[in-house]
Protein backbone atom coordinates (compact mmCIF):
# COMPACT_ATOMS: atom_id res chain seq x y z
CA UNK A 1 0.00 0.00 0.00
CA UNK A 2 1.89 3.70 -0.96
CA UNK A 3 2.48 5.55 1.55
CA UNK A 4 1.11 9.65 2.47
CA UNK A 5 4.04 10.70 1.55
CA UNK A 6 3.87 8.57 -2.00
CA UNK A 7 0.06 9.43 -2.24
CA UNK A 8 1.26 13.24 -1.90
CA UNK A 9 3.76 12.99 -4.48
CA UNK A 10 0.75 12.03 -6.84
CA UNK A 11 -0.85 14.83 -5.97
CA UNK A 12 1.69 17.04 -6.37
CA UNK A 13 2.48 15.71 -9.70
CA UNK A 14 -1.37 16.54 -10.75
CA UNK A 15 -1.76 20.25 -8.89
CA UNK A 16 1.03 21.32 -10.72
CA UNK A 17 -0.17 19.87 -13.94
CA UNK A 18 -3.45 21.75 -13.22
CA UNK A 19 -1.81 24.43 -12.06
CA UNK A 20 0.21 24.85 -15.55
CA UNK A 21 -3.37 24.56 -17.50
CA UNK A 22 -4.46 27.29 -15.21
CA UNK A 23 -1.65 29.80 -16.32
CA UNK A 24 -1.26 29.23 -19.94
CA UNK A 25 -4.86 28.62 -20.61
CA UNK A 26 -7.40 31.44 -21.26
CA UNK A 27 -10.82 30.96 -19.02
CA UNK A 28 -12.87 30.06 -22.51
CA UNK A 29 -16.40 29.83 -22.44
CA UNK A 30 -18.10 29.90 -19.33
CA UNK A 31 -20.72 27.09 -18.95
CA UNK A 32 -23.68 27.80 -16.53
CA UNK A 33 -24.42 25.49 -13.60
CA UNK A 34 -27.54 27.46 -12.40
CA UNK A 35 -27.81 31.05 -11.03
CA UNK A 36 -25.20 33.04 -11.05
CA UNK A 37 -22.46 29.88 -11.22
CA UNK A 38 -20.43 28.81 -13.87
CA UNK A 39 -17.46 26.44 -14.70
CA UNK A 40 -14.86 27.58 -17.43
CA UNK A 41 -13.43 25.54 -20.14
CA UNK A 42 -10.20 25.54 -18.08
CA UNK A 43 -12.18 24.09 -14.95
CA UNK A 44 -13.57 20.84 -17.44
CA UNK A 45 -9.77 20.66 -19.04
CA UNK A 46 -8.15 20.33 -15.09
CA UNK A 47 -10.48 18.01 -14.00
CA UNK A 48 -10.48 15.90 -16.95
CA UNK A 49 -6.54 15.60 -17.45
CA UNK A 50 -6.38 15.03 -13.21
CA UNK A 51 -8.87 12.61 -13.44
CA UNK A 52 -6.99 10.69 -16.23
CA UNK A 53 -3.62 11.04 -14.22
CA UNK A 54 -4.89 9.74 -11.18
CA UNK A 55 -6.54 6.90 -12.38
CA UNK A 56 -3.32 5.76 -14.20
CA UNK A 57 -1.27 6.68 -11.39
CA UNK A 58 -3.83 5.01 -8.65
CA UNK A 59 -6.22 2.78 -10.31
CA UNK A 60 -7.37 1.60 -7.06
CA UNK A 61 -8.25 4.91 -5.73
CA UNK A 62 -12.04 6.18 -6.43
CA UNK A 63 -12.55 9.91 -7.93
CA UNK A 64 -14.83 12.97 -7.18
CA UNK A 65 -14.62 16.02 -9.77
CA UNK A 66 -16.76 19.25 -8.70
CA UNK A 67 -17.67 19.25 -12.50
CA UNK A 68 -18.57 16.43 -13.48
CA UNK A 69 -18.85 13.48 -10.28
CA UNK A 70 -17.38 10.23 -9.42
CA UNK A 71 -15.79 7.74 -11.25
CA UNK A 72 -13.07 4.48 -10.84
CA UNK A 73 -13.26 1.66 -8.81
CA UNK A 74 -12.16 2.88 -5.02
CA UNK A 75 -11.12 0.01 -2.29
CA UNK A 76 -10.14 0.27 1.03
CA UNK A 77 -12.65 3.30 1.18
CA UNK A 78 -9.96 6.06 -0.59
CA UNK A 79 -11.38 8.69 -3.00
CA UNK A 80 -9.38 11.27 -4.60
CA UNK A 81 -11.39 14.75 -4.42
CA UNK A 82 -10.76 17.52 -6.87
CA UNK A 83 -12.20 21.14 -7.44
CA UNK A 84 -10.31 21.44 -10.59
CA UNK A 85 -10.58 25.29 -9.78
CA UNK A 86 -11.57 26.83 -6.77
CA UNK A 87 -12.37 30.54 -7.08
CA UNK A 88 -13.66 29.98 -11.08
CA UNK A 89 -15.10 33.69 -10.41
CA UNK A 90 -12.14 35.16 -9.78
CA UNK A 91 -10.44 32.83 -12.62
CA UNK A 92 -12.67 34.25 -14.94
CA UNK A 93 -12.01 38.18 -14.39
CA UNK A 94 -8.22 37.78 -13.73
CA UNK A 95 -8.47 38.14 -10.02
CA UNK A 96 -5.17 35.46 -8.68
CA UNK A 97 -7.21 34.37 -5.63
CA UNK A 98 -7.53 30.60 -7.27
CA UNK A 99 -6.08 27.79 -7.41
CA UNK A 100 -6.02 23.68 -7.71
CA UNK A 101 -7.62 21.83 -4.62
CA UNK A 102 -7.08 17.86 -4.03
CA UNK A 103 -7.06 15.79 -1.29
CA UNK A 104 -7.18 12.39 -0.94
CA UNK A 105 -9.86 11.47 1.37
CA UNK A 106 -9.81 7.77 3.00
CA UNK A 107 -13.36 6.53 5.23
CA UNK A 108 -14.30 9.69 4.36
CA UNK A 109 -11.41 11.63 6.31
CA UNK A 110 -8.77 13.84 4.02
CA UNK A 111 -5.12 12.29 5.08
CA UNK A 112 -3.55 14.07 2.07
CA UNK A 113 -3.97 17.86 0.82
CA UNK A 114 -2.39 19.84 -1.97
CA UNK A 115 -3.96 23.28 -2.75
CA UNK A 116 -1.52 25.03 -5.38
CA UNK A 117 -2.23 28.93 -6.54
CA UNK A 118 -0.33 29.50 -9.85
CA UNK A 119 -0.99 32.96 -9.98
CA UNK A 120 0.81 33.33 -6.45
CA UNK A 121 3.45 31.22 -6.94
CA UNK A 122 2.37 29.14 -3.70
CA UNK A 123 1.72 25.08 -3.02
CA UNK A 124 0.34 24.01 0.43
CA UNK A 125 0.49 20.80 1.72
CA UNK A 126 -0.16 18.49 4.34
CA UNK A 127 -0.60 14.93 5.33
CA UNK A 128 -2.30 13.33 8.67
CA UNK A 129 0.11 13.86 11.11
CA UNK A 130 2.35 14.92 9.17
CA UNK A 131 2.03 18.72 9.98
CA UNK A 132 1.31 21.74 7.29
CA UNK A 133 4.01 23.23 4.60
CA UNK A 134 4.15 26.21 2.24
CA UNK A 135 6.89 25.04 -0.81
CA UNK A 136 8.63 22.91 1.47
CA UNK A 137 8.78 25.18 5.01
CA UNK A 138 6.38 24.10 7.66
CA UNK A 139 3.71 26.72 8.74
CA UNK A 140 1.47 27.19 11.63
CA UNK A 141 -1.64 29.38 12.47
CA UNK A 142 -0.88 32.88 14.06
CA UNK A 143 -2.72 32.32 16.85
CA UNK A 144 -4.63 35.19 17.86
CA UNK A 145 -6.07 35.08 21.66
CA UNK A 146 -8.34 38.03 21.18
CA UNK A 147 -11.22 38.37 18.26
CA UNK A 148 -9.88 42.32 17.75
CA UNK A 149 -6.31 41.16 16.63
CA UNK A 150 -8.33 38.84 14.41
CA UNK A 151 -8.46 39.10 10.44
CA UNK A 152 -11.05 37.04 9.65
CA UNK A 153 -12.51 35.56 6.15
CA UNK A 154 -16.07 35.46 5.54
CA UNK A 155 -17.12 32.84 2.95
CA UNK A 156 -19.07 33.68 -0.12
CA UNK A 157 -22.80 34.97 -0.40
CA UNK A 158 -25.25 32.36 -1.78
CA UNK A 159 -26.91 32.20 -5.03
CA UNK A 160 -29.49 30.20 -6.77
CA UNK A 161 -32.64 28.60 -5.23
CA UNK A 162 -33.15 29.45 -1.46
CA UNK A 163 -30.34 32.15 -1.43
CA UNK A 164 -32.43 34.89 0.55
CA UNK A 165 -32.76 32.99 3.22
CA UNK A 166 -29.29 31.19 3.16
CA UNK A 167 -27.85 35.11 3.27
CA UNK A 168 -30.06 36.09 5.71
CA UNK A 169 -27.59 34.41 7.71
CA UNK A 170 -24.72 35.56 6.17
CA UNK A 171 -25.73 38.90 6.08
CA UNK A 172 -26.52 39.17 10.03
CA UNK A 173 -22.52 36.95 10.02
CA UNK A 174 -21.23 40.34 8.41
CA UNK A 175 -22.42 42.69 11.06
CA UNK A 176 -21.27 39.98 13.95
CA UNK A 177 -17.89 39.87 12.93
CA UNK A 178 -17.41 43.35 11.50
CA UNK A 179 -18.45 44.87 14.97
CA UNK A 180 -15.11 43.08 16.63
CA UNK A 181 -12.52 41.17 14.36
CA UNK A 182 -9.57 43.71 13.33
CA UNK A 183 -10.92 43.25 9.40
CA UNK A 184 -13.36 41.22 7.28
CA UNK A 185 -12.50 39.56 4.02
CA UNK A 186 -14.08 37.74 1.47
CA UNK A 187 -11.62 36.15 -0.84
CA UNK A 188 -14.21 34.12 -3.03
CA UNK A 189 -12.02 30.97 -2.79
CA UNK A 190 -12.47 28.64 0.46
CA UNK A 191 -9.54 26.78 -0.20
CA UNK A 192 -7.39 30.39 0.45
CA UNK A 193 -9.50 31.22 3.52
CA UNK A 194 -8.34 27.81 5.01
CA UNK A 195 -4.62 27.56 3.94
CA UNK A 196 -4.16 31.11 4.64
CA UNK A 197 -5.30 30.73 8.12
CA UNK A 198 -3.08 27.67 8.16
CA UNK A 199 0.08 29.95 7.08
CA UNK A 200 -0.78 32.98 9.44
CA UNK A 201 -1.72 35.18 6.75
CA UNK A 202 -5.44 35.00 8.55
CA UNK A 203 -6.86 34.12 11.26
CA UNK A 204 -10.21 32.62 11.21
CA UNK A 205 -12.05 31.61 8.23
CA UNK A 206 -15.83 30.87 8.66
CA UNK A 207 -17.73 29.50 5.59
CA UNK A 208 -21.32 28.75 6.45
CA UNK A 209 -21.43 25.58 3.54
CA UNK A 210 -19.68 22.36 3.02
CA UNK A 211 -18.74 21.10 -0.03
CA UNK A 212 -15.86 18.40 -0.09
CA UNK A 213 -13.91 19.58 -3.00
CA UNK A 214 -14.00 23.04 -1.74
CA UNK A 215 -12.96 22.09 2.40
CA UNK A 216 -11.14 18.62 1.89
CA UNK A 217 -7.71 19.33 1.22
CA UNK A 218 -7.78 23.13 3.07
CA UNK A 219 -9.65 21.50 6.36
CA UNK A 220 -6.77 18.80 6.45
CA UNK A 221 -3.86 21.48 6.17
CA UNK A 222 -5.50 24.02 8.51
CA UNK A 223 -5.44 21.55 10.92
CA UNK A 224 -2.65 20.12 10.91
CA UNK A 225 -0.89 23.64 11.29
CA UNK A 226 -2.80 24.30 14.88
CA UNK A 227 -6.43 25.27 14.02
CA UNK A 228 -9.30 24.04 15.14
CA UNK A 229 -11.49 22.77 12.69
CA UNK A 230 -14.73 22.59 13.48
CA UNK A 231 -18.71 22.50 12.25
CA UNK A 232 -21.65 24.82 13.29
CA UNK A 233 -21.74 23.72 16.66
CA UNK A 234 -18.44 23.16 17.62
CA UNK A 235 -18.30 19.98 16.84
CA UNK A 236 -15.08 18.55 14.91
CA UNK A 237 -15.57 19.02 11.44
CA UNK A 238 -16.42 16.25 8.98
CA UNK A 239 -16.48 15.92 5.12
CA UNK A 240 -20.33 15.70 6.37
CA UNK A 241 -20.65 19.50 8.53
CA UNK A 242 -23.12 21.95 7.51
CA UNK A 243 -20.53 24.68 8.03
CA UNK A 244 -16.91 24.93 8.04
CA UNK A 245 -15.11 26.87 10.62
CA UNK A 246 -11.50 27.24 11.64
CA UNK A 247 -10.07 28.96 14.14
CA UNK A 248 -6.71 29.58 16.85
CA UNK A 249 -8.27 27.10 19.66
CA UNK A 250 -8.40 30.29 21.78
CA UNK A 251 -10.86 32.37 19.87
CA UNK A 252 -13.19 28.81 18.98
CA UNK A 253 -16.07 29.83 21.68
CA UNK A 254 -16.15 33.83 20.62
CA UNK A 255 -16.43 32.53 16.61
CA UNK A 256 -18.78 30.24 17.49
CA UNK A 257 -20.72 32.51 19.44
CA UNK A 258 -20.85 35.11 16.97
CA UNK A 259 -22.19 32.42 14.66
CA UNK A 260 -24.81 31.41 16.73
CA UNK A 261 -25.79 35.01 17.42
CA UNK A 262 -26.26 35.67 13.69
CA UNK A 263 -28.66 32.20 13.31
CA UNK A 264 -30.61 33.72 15.90
CA UNK A 265 -30.75 37.39 14.94
CA UNK A 266 -31.78 36.13 10.85
CA UNK A 267 -34.68 33.47 12.78
CA UNK A 268 -33.07 30.84 13.31
CA UNK A 269 -32.24 29.97 10.00
CA UNK A 270 -29.95 26.75 9.14
CA UNK A 271 -27.23 27.21 6.63
CA UNK A 272 -27.58 24.69 3.29
CA UNK A 273 -26.33 21.41 4.27
CA UNK A 274 -23.36 19.80 3.16
CA UNK A 275 -22.88 18.27 -0.20
CA UNK A 276 -22.21 14.68 0.88
CA UNK A 277 -23.97 11.37 0.92
CA UNK A 278 -22.39 8.15 2.64
CA UNK A 279 -21.98 5.22 -0.34
CA UNK A 280 -19.58 2.44 0.42
CA UNK A 281 -17.49 5.70 2.72
CA UNK A 282 -17.03 7.43 0.23
CA UNK A 283 -18.43 10.82 -1.30
CA UNK A 284 -20.33 10.94 -4.15
CA UNK A 285 -22.67 14.49 -5.09
CA UNK A 286 -26.16 15.24 -4.78
CA UNK A 287 -28.23 14.86 -7.54
CA UNK A 288 -29.21 18.83 -7.71
CA UNK A 289 -25.14 19.34 -7.63
CA UNK A 290 -24.18 17.51 -10.16
CA UNK A 291 -24.15 19.54 -13.89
Amino acid sequence: MPSLDDLLAVAVQATAHGAELMRTREPGRLAGKGDRDYASEVDLAVERDLRALLADRTPHIGFLGEEEGTSGAATGGEQWVLDPIDGTVNFAHGVPLCGVSLALVRDRRPVVGVVELPFLGVRYTATAGGGAWRDGEPIRIRGASRISDALANLGDYGVGAGSGERNAVRFALTRQVAHRALRVRMLGSAAIDLVWVADGRTDVSITLSNKPWDMAAGTLIAREAGAAVVDIDGTPHTLDSSATIAAPPPLLDEVLAMVAAAVSEAGGAVPEAGAVAPSAGLLTPRDDQVP
